[in-house]
């Protein structure tokens, strides 16, 4: 029996090699919980490093529905391990193998970042062909190893949905139904999405707090589509399993020839001493596995013609007005919306992508002239992966260009799944594309995808479950070869708002839409939260002023989205001056004052991350010699008191909307942030040296 011991960047990976050469996961940790010497190897039994199970395998375990005991666990054997050195940082793996498939175990991390992303490679070394029905991406015994787990184990599930995205929920164990009934429980908690919206219900992610070691454990799975993860216990410890698509939950199933390979989803794993801690970690993590981009250092200001705005309805002379005084504004971008295609009713004829000559005269490349002229960028709206029942094409096309199921092509919400696992698909999606760069110019398009196509496709496929991480591998290549072409366009992740929030999407797509929530008053809790799920320069926040609305009104849309990406919309071309100065205000703070810190800056929750129904909350940045804070008031009219002392301020100054009043206060010796509210639902950002 030996130990591996890995250590990089503060994280801990020990390893038993025992002497029938299994492979034994001891700790995986930033605290230093194992002694290898003084370790009974037989406390660590149940420690696998991956669970593979195999069509027609024993699931030899009491596992109810949990993933262990998989069929090939613990027949794996080690064959070894090694060090590469890859560009900006390291990957180690540990390689096992049994008679029918080597698994080679991928840790990959970045220099300086405190969080790795593992993942499973299988092959088939056996002369049969064989079915993967599970693997994990990653799996530890040991995420609370402490005997008192539940009473010292917190799970933080983070809700996410349609207009109500970034919602997290902190619950105990025992406030989930797990608890300490004996060797291990037939109970788990488990969190699974099944279809293409990665993130319909819940961020493909969670966090643990071990009160206990005082240690967070997050763990994202970066899926663009079906994934899930369960927490349960076994050999009375707490364990976690997190993956892509599997054959219980998803429906997916893959069989692999003699010498073929499967991948699975990666996963990604950090820690921290608190919860803010934790997210800072996988900030960096998000920020050195992205694509590199300009996007992302600029931030330029985009005005989008959709939101308590146009709403779909474009026209020449609707669109002139808006682009002159976007212009006006500062903004640097300008994208046209959803509708630019359409005569009529734009849902269901999706699919052609030939600008409407009944909304544009017949000159819509004038248009996007025209928003150039005025010195911005054009963008457009657009959603490839779809066809409307009504496109006229979608009649001409055969059945392979979508998802099938049962002999059917799948209908949801009125549009047909276009298959990008078809290499016909890819070529008539890539034409379009092509045609609106570089004969148009367009410079951004907003990506959408608004519907769910759910379990999969029947086509090319071994499974369903199959078809749709097939469809979405190809998908993502795609767009890696829009970048490889085109590498300064910028591209929008926005699925109904906030529908792929995924690691997947966000390392390749520079930003992406939070929400469609057209309320800027419950915006303000998705603005506050949202930077849990991405990171601040690519997390894009609407700020829509309402043509009925106040002064009160527009500053609270434009400090929602300061601290982010501002998404600028609403009918500016009828606000008034008092209001439309507002805006300008904002705008032009952000340019000049705020952007520069955001691609480098942490969130921070002094008050705890928001609820929908708080009566006020904050959020901020921090950086090394500043931070930001927003703040909200929402249905209260108590005074408002902030403790500040964890981040050491110096001095505060009110920074937005400084034309408005305010009724604050600082004391700089207890740190105290207080706020007087003069009336329900304003809001303000304030500036501190640090």
């Amino acid at each position: 029996m030996y130990f591996l011991d890995y250590i990089q960047s503060k994280i801990r990976l020990n390893f038993c090699i025992t002497d029938d050469n299994q492979v034994k996961f001891l700790q995986c940790s930033q605290n230093n919980r194992v002694d290898p010497t003084g370790i009974d190897i037989g406390d660590y039994y149940w420690n696998r490093l991956v669970e593979v199970h195999l069509a027609g395998g024993n699931q030899n375990d009491h596992h109810f529905s949990k993933h262990t005991g998989s069929s090939e666990g613990f027949t794996l054997r080690y064959v070894g391990n090694e060090e590469v050195y890859v560009r900006g940082g390291k990957i180690f793996y540990i390689e096992q193998a049994n008679e029918h498939i080597s698994v080679r175990t991928y840790f990959r991390f970045y220099d300086g970042v405190e969080a790795f992303a593992v993942y499973n490679d299988v092959k088939n070394i056996s002369d049969d062909e064989i079915a993967l029905e599970y693997v994990s991406s990653f799996c530890f015994l040991g995420i609370n190893p402490n005997e008192d787990w539940q009473d010292s184990t917190n799970i933080y599930i983070p809700h996410s949905y349609w207009l109500g995205e970034c919602q997290w929920q902190k619950n105990s164990v025992k406030d989930l139904g797990l608890y300490n009934v004996g060797k291990f429980s037939g109970k788990r908690i488990s969190v699974s999405n099944t279809g293409s919206w990665s993130a319909k219900e819940f961020l493909p992610m969670g966090i643990l707090e071990n009160t206990h070691d005082k240690e967070f454990v997050l763990w994202q799975i970066e899926s663009s589509g079906s994934w899930n993860w369960e927490i349960s216990t076994m050999a009375k410890k707490l364990y976690l399993m997190a993956n892509g698509p599997t054959f219980s939950e998803n429906g997916w199933m893959k069989k692999l020839a003699p010498g073929e390979s499967f991948s699975t989803v990666r996963a990604s794993v950090t820690f921290g001493a608190t919860f803010e801690e934790t997210i800072a970690n996988i900030t960096d993590y998000r920020r050195a596995c992205r694509r590199v981009n300009d996007d992302n250092k600029k931030l330029p200001v985009i005005f989008n013609d959709y939101m308590n705005c146009l709403n779909a309805d474009p026209s020449t002379q609707k669109e002139i007005p808006l682009i002159n005084k976007a212009a006006e504004l500062g903004c640097e971008y300008y994208c046209v919306d959803a509708g630019w295609y359409a005569d009529g009713y734009w849902w269901d004829n999706v699919g052609e992508w030939q600008p409407s000559v009944q909304r544009f005269g017949g000159d819509f490349k004038g248009l996007i002239d025209y928003i150039r002229q005025k010195g911005m960028h054009p963008g457009l709206w657009l959603e490839p992966e779809v066809m409307g029942i009504k496109c006229p094409l979608a009649a001409k096309l055969p059945d392979d260009f979508f998802f099938m199921r049962n002999g059917k092509r799948v209908i949801d919400h009125s549009r047909y799944q276009l298959d990008f696992s078809n290499p016909e698909v890819v070529a008539f999606v890539d034409k379009t594309v092509t045609g609106l760069v570089e004969d148009y110019g367009v410079r951004y398009i907003k990506l959408d995808y608004n519907i769910n196509a759910g379990v999969g496709t029947e086509c090319r496929s071994d499974s369903l479950g199959d078809g749709l991480l097939s469809h979405c591998r190809a998908f993502l290549a795609w767009i890696d070869s829009l970048f490889e072409r085109y590498p300064q366009l910028v591209i929008e992740n926005c699925a109904s708002g906030g529908g792929r929030l995924d690691q997947a999407m966000l390392k390749r797509l520079s930003i992406a839409s939070t929400s469609d929530q057209t309320d800027y008053k419950k915006y303000s809790v998705i603005a506050a939260n949202c930077v849990t799920a991405l990171t601040p320069e690519q997390a894009a926040v609407w700020s829509y002023p309402l043509e009925e609305g106040d002064e009160e009104e527009t500053a609270y849309n434009m400090v929602n989205c300061l601290l982010m990406r501002i998404h600028q919309s609403g009918n500016i071309a009828k606000l008034s001056p008092q209001r439309l100065k507002l805006v300008e205000d904002g705008i032009k703070l952000y340019k000049r004052r705020l952007r520069r810190y955001i691609p480098s800056a942490y969130g921070v929750w002094p008050l705890g991350v928001a609820k929908s129904d708080d009566p006020f909350m904050c959020f901020g940045l921090k950086c090394r010699e500043k931070l930001f804070l927003a703040v909200w008031n929402l249905h209260n009219t108590q005074t408002i008191e902030i403790p500040l002392e964890a981040y050491r301020p110096k001095q505060c100054q009110l920074l937005y909307p400084s034309r408005l009043d305010t009724d604050f206060s600082f004391d700089a010796e207890t740190k105290m942030l207080t706020v007087r509210p003069h009336q329900e639902y304003f809001a303000r950002l304030f500036e501190f040296k640090i």
